[in-house]
């Protein structure tokens, strides 16, 4: 890493590797709240609480199907986001 890495990880009284993790760990989470932000998002412009949800409504006519449909993949998209998120921070 670079030296201004190993002299913030000094200053923090963090070793490198570290600092190194609990930044990568701030980053994944900022990330996971972004992605959660916008799926929420979309499931309160139907005023639904899930993508099954969501989905039910389409089917039934409760909502019109466009933009809903793409809506709803884009949320499920965003599930599949959130998921891949969790993975990396279980394994940091």
């Amino acid at each position: 890493m670079s030296v201004a890495t190993l002299e913030l990880a000094q200053f923090m009284g963090l070793s490198e590797p570290e600092l190194i993790q609990q930044a990568l760990a701030a980053f994944l989470y900022e990330q996971r709240r972004k992605v959660l932000q916008t799926r929420l998002e979309i499931l309160a412009r139907y005023d639904v609480n899930s993508v099954d949800e969501l989905e039910a409504r389409i089917a039934d006519t409760d909502v019109p199907e466009h933009p809903a449909w793409e809506d709803l993949i884009v949320a499920e998209n965003l599930g599949a986001r959130l998921e891949e998120l969790d993975v990396y921070l279980r394994n940091l």
